[in-house]
């Protein structure tokens, strides 16, 4: 794995994220992973002592990270989101728009590119956390 790519102005997080389970029999942790499978909402009442939350891709064909994201980001977490494992160029701006902030590949990705990837498109075709308009309501209202 590679350093994280931050799209955050703020602090990175130092501490080293826990299981979703250890995370649960923890009283202190402020940083949690969790893998495909894993009920995200399990974490929704721990959400304002969290900063971190990295979300485990093995393999770039596995969506369930996006769900994952997308239910913190509309329960309200407003820290870190981190995409980690098998996070290819081409899916970067799909993740951010789902509400990821971060990003830890396991193979390197040129940060200008990424940049260039998110802002590549000018309208988008459904809605997701980020609350841009979809074209479709643009045209019809």
């Amino acid at each position: 794995m590679v350093d994280p790519i931050r799209l955050r102005s703020d602090d990175a997080h130092a501490e080293p994220a826990v299981s979703l389970d250890s995370f649960l029999g923890e009283s202190n942790a402020t940083a949690v992973r969790i893998e495909p499978g894993e009920d995200a909402r399990q974490l929704l009442p721990f959400l304002d002592r969290l900063s971190l939350i990295e979300v485990a891709f093995p393999a770039f064909g596995d969506g369930r990270g996006y769900s994952t994201a997308q239910i913190l980001r509309e329960a309200g977490y407003a820290g870190e989101l981190r995409a980690s494992g098998d996070v290819l160029l081409d899916q970067v701006a799909y993740m951010q728009r789902c509400g990821f902030d971060a990003f830890a590949p396991d193979a390197p990705i040129d940060p200008e590119l990424m940049e260039e990837a998110i802002r590549r498109y000018d309208h988008v075709y459904q809605g997701t956390s980020d609350q841009r308009t979809a074209i479709w309501k643009l045209r019809h209202g």
